[in-house]
C-alpha cells in the first residue's frame, strides 16, 4: 500500500483526500520534540484526535511508527504522497499555485544569478549523499567550468544497496523536489538536457515520476523558454536492470548511453568528459533533494545544522533487530546509540546490541563499544565504514559477524561486472574462504589471506 504521512498543516487536504475514497495505507508519524529550525509549524495532533476525524473504513488506523527525534528536510514533503499520482489539483496548489518552485525565483524574477547559486551549494559545504560525501559544489563548479558543450545533469537513482529505499521513499513521494533540484543544477552549470537514471524495478517510483515531468512541463518549469526566458531544460526517465555496478557514476553513464554498464577508469571524471564525452553533474537523489532548502533558508542556515565538516541531515534507512525499523532522517553528528535506542526503540526481545553495518557490500560493521560513535563521514572512516547511501543493518548477539561477511561477500562476488582481474577473482576467493570458516574448517592463515586479498581487491580494482 501507498503511505501518507500526516501532519498539521496538511490536514485540510488529508482529510478531503480520505473523504474521496483514495485508497490509501495510514501511517501516523508523531513529530519529535527536537525540530529543525524551519520547523516550528511542523506539530502532529496525538494520533487519537486524527482517529476521530477519519472515516470509518480507517478507524483500526493508529500510530504505527514513532520516531523520534529527527528532523526533515530530504523527506519533508513526503506527506504530498498523491501529489505526483492521480492529485493533479494538489499537485498544482502545492507545488505550482503556491510558488514553491525556487527555479522561478531564480528566472522569471529578480533573483540569483547562476553564480550566486553556485557559491550557495558550495558555502553550505553540501556533500553528495550518494556514498562517497565529495563536495557537491566542486562538482557543480568543475561542470560549469569545464568548455566543452552540451552539458548534462544525472540524477543518480540507482539504488542498490540491501535493504536501502531512501531513493525510491522520495521519487515516490515527491518526485517535483528531485526535478526541483535538477532545475537549479541546471541553470547553475549551463546544462540543458537531464536524465534521471531509475531501477526498473521501482514501477511506482518511475510512474510518479514522468507524472510529475509531465506536471512540471505543463506549468512552465521544464521544456523551452522557462518563464518565457532563454532558458530551457528536459528531463528523460532511463531505466537500470537491477545491475548493482552500475550505481558507480561511470558504469551508469556507459547505460544511458546503450553501453555494457561498466566502470572505467578516472580521470577523466564525469564533470569534465562524461556523457557522450561531454560535461556531466552527477548527483543522487538525496544531493539533489538538500538543494531547495538550501536555496530558500540560505547555506548559513544549512550549515548550521550537522557537524562542522559533514553538514545539513542524512536519511537511514533503519532495519535488521531494531523495535522500529524504515526510514529516519537525523542530523549529521548524531550518535549511533540514539539512532538504535531512541528513534530504533531498542534492540528487539531485549537483546544486547552487537553491532551496526553502514555503507551497504562497501561498508563496514561498528561493533558494540563504538556505539556512541557519531554518524558522520570523518568518524565512520576512522572505524573503517562509510556513509554510503545510507543503509544501516542493526544486528543483536545472536548475529554471527562472519555469516554477516559472508553474506555481503556473495552479493559483491555475484554483482561484480567481471572487467577486471582483481575484483572478478579475489571476490570468489575471500567467498570461499569465508564459506570454509562458516562451516568449521577454517585454519589460522585464513585470516591472513582475507587481509591480503581484501588489501589487493581495495587498491588495485576499478
Amino acid at each position: 500500500g501507498e503511505v501518507l504521512v500526516i501532519r498539521q498543516r496538511v490536514q485540510r487536504g488529508a482529510e478531503r483526500d480520505c473523504e474521496a475514497g483514495v485508497e490509501t495505507r495510514l501511517v501516523l508519524f508523531l513529530v519529535a520534540p527536537r525540530r529543525l529550525p524551519h520547523q516550528t509549524d511542523h506539530v502532529v495532533e496525538p494520533a487519537n484526535v486524527w482517529q476521530d476525524r477519519l472515516p470509518a473504513k480507517y478507524a483500526d488506523v493508529g500510530p504505527r511508527i514513532v520516531y523520534a527525534p529527527q528532523g526533515d528536510m530530504a523527506l519533508v514533503d513526503g506527506a504530498w504522497v498523491e501529489t505526483p499520482g492521480d492529485g493533479d489539483k494538489m499537485a498544482a496548489w502545492w507545488h505550482y499555485e503556491d510558488h514553491r518552485y525556487q527555479i522561478k525565483q531564480m528566472i522569471a524574477c529578480p533573483g540569483m544569478s547562476p553564480e550566486e547559486v553556485l557559491k550557495e551549494v558550495t558555502d553550505a559545504n553540501l556533500r553528495g549523499r550518494g556514498g562517497g560525501g565529495f563536495p557537491a559544489g566542486w562538482k557543480w563548479e568543475t561542470t560549469r567550468d569545464a568548455p566543452d558543450e552540451p552539458k548534462y545533469v544525472i540524477v543518480n537513482a540507482d539504488e542498490g544497496d540491501p535493504g536501502a529505499f531512501m531513493d525510491r521513499s522520495v521519487l515516490e513521494s515527491d518526485p517535483h523536489r528531485v526535478l526541483e533540484g535538477m532545475a537549479i543544477a541546471a541553470r547553475a552549470v549551463g546544462a540543458n538536457h537531464g536524465f534521471i537514471y531509475v531501477r526498473a524495478e521501482y514501477p511506482l517510483a518511475v510512474k510518479r515520476l514522468k507524472k510529475a515531468i509531465a506536471q512540471a512541463e505543463h506549468a512552465g518549469f521544464l521544456g523551452n523558454n522557462i518563464f518565457h526566458t532563454p532558458f530551457r531544460f528536459d528531463i528523460n526517465v532511463r531505466l537500470g536492470a537491477g545491475a548493482f555496478v552500475c550505481g558507480e557514476e561511470t558504469a551508469l553513464i556507459a547505460s544511458i548511453e546503450g553501453q555494457l554498464g561498466r566502470p572505467r577508469p578516472r580521470p577523466p571524471y564525469p564533470a569534465e568528459a562524461g556523457l557522450w564525452g561531454y560535461p556531466t553533474l552527477i548527483n543522487n537523489v538525496e544531493t539533489l533533494a538538500n538543494i531547495v532548502p538550501i536555496i530558500r533558508e540560505g547555506s548559513q542556515w544549512f550549515a548550521g545544522i550537522g557537524t562542522e565538516k559533514s553538514k545539513g541531515t542524512k536519511v537511514f534507512a533503519l532495519a535488521g533487530r531494531v523495535n522500529n525499523t524504515g526510514l529516519i532522517e537525523v542530523p549529521m553528528g548524531t550518535s549511533l546509540r540514539e539512532i538504535v535506542f531512541e528513534i530504533g526503540g531498542g534492540i528487539k526481545e531485549g537483546k544486547q546490541f552487537k553491532a551496526a553495518q553502514t555503507g551497504g557490500p562497501s561498508g563496514g560493521c561498528i561493533p558494540e563499544h563504538s556505539i556512541d560513535l557519531p554518524m558522520d563521514y570523518e568518524s565512520l572512516a576512522q572505524v573503517g565504514s562509510i556513509m554510503g547511501s545510507g543503509g544501516m543493518i542493526v544486528m543483536d548477539e545472536t548475529s554471527c559477524m562472519v555469516d554477516v561477511a559472508r553474506y555481503f561477500m556473495e552479493f559483491c562476488r555475484s554483482e561484480s561486472c567481471g572487467k577486471c582481474v582483481p575484483c572478478r577473482v579475489g571476490t570468489t576467493q575471500i567467498h570461499e574462504l569465508l564459506v570454509k570458516i562458516t562451516r568449521g574448517n577454517g585454519a589460522a592463515d585464513d585470516l591472513s589471506k582475507l587481509e591480503d586479498l581484501c588489501d589487493l581487491i581495495k587498491h588495485t580494482s576499478l
